[in-house]
């Protein structure tokens, strides 16, 4: 698949190079806060906007894992970066597994905050019709949002959450999208990579926490580890932004 160059940004003139992709409610802005935690003179980070969402909104795709991969690797080609790191939240995980396997020579490690992993996000049928009706009803992704950071926050932190997903992504990506990473499944092509790999999970994430690292991730990459942020859900950019830079620039630095 050929990719086409996204809409991005970059911060930092380090040599410790990352191309960083968003989660499924939240475009290259949810990093905001994690920004302000990096240094910007060791690392050199690219933050990019999938089809459908913030300055992509109006860019149409097929809103898939596999899309999203080959679009980060026109940034990274835009950039001239012949080798780097990716760093993926919740679905930008997938999506960077996608990248190491077809190529290993560029991706030098990944990072995945509450990744999902490469065998997708089984959900039963109750579960599916909250997730899949998301794209329509704002109430829905509040129901996620909350469920998954451990039900902590009060109204206003929810409700800023929920508006910037639905005025900066595109009800057609983000349904679509939810097929790509929830329901595909190529675990078997990523096991026993050796690339390294952390986890970055939070304590309060039903959904994605160290349970599913353990049983997914942790079994397949031999050479990934876990890191538990004991004040995050699944949201670590935004509710732990100082702990999960540390963790990042810590391994990056490694």
């Amino acid at each position: 698949m050929t990719g086409r160059v996204l809409p991005y940004e970059v911060q930092g003139e380090g040599p410790r190079r990352a191309l960083v992709l968003h989660n499924w409610f939240g475009d290259r802005t949810s990093f905001a806060p994690l920004r302000a935690h990096l240094n910007d003179a060791a690392g050199s980070y690219a933050f990019v906007d999938c089809r459908g969402y913030g300055e992509a909104l109006d860019h149409a795709g097929a809103y898939t894992m596999e899309e999203v991969a080959a679009d980060a690797f026109a940034v990274a080609d835009d950039l001239g970066w012949d080798s780097f790191s990716v760093v993926g939240h919740s679905m930008g995980g997938k999506a960077a597994q996608l990248m190491l396997l077809d190529a290993p020579d560029r991706v030098r490690s990944i990072i995945g905050i509450s990744p999902v992993s490469a065998a997708g996000f089984p959900m039963d049928g109750e579960t599916w019709e909250l997730f899949a009706g998301a794209a329509e009803e704002a109430a829905n992704r509040r129901a996620i949002i909350d469920n998954t950071t451990g039900g902590r926050y009060d109204d206003a932190w929810l409700s800023t959450l929920v508006e910037r997903s639905v005025r900066r992504s595109s009800a057609a990506a983000f349904r679509a999208y939810l097929d790509s990473w929830s329901r595909t499944d190529f675990h078997e092509r990523v096991r026993d990579n050796p690339a390294p790999v952390l986890l970055v999970v939070g304590a309060h994430d039903p959904a994605l926490g160290a349970e599913a690292m353990e049983a997914t991730w942790l079994r397949w990459y031999p050479n990934a580890r876990l890191e538990v942020l004991k004040d995050a859900g699944h949201y670590a950019p935004e509710e732990t932004p100082q702990a999960l830079a540390e963790a990042i620039e810590a391994f990056l630095a490694a």
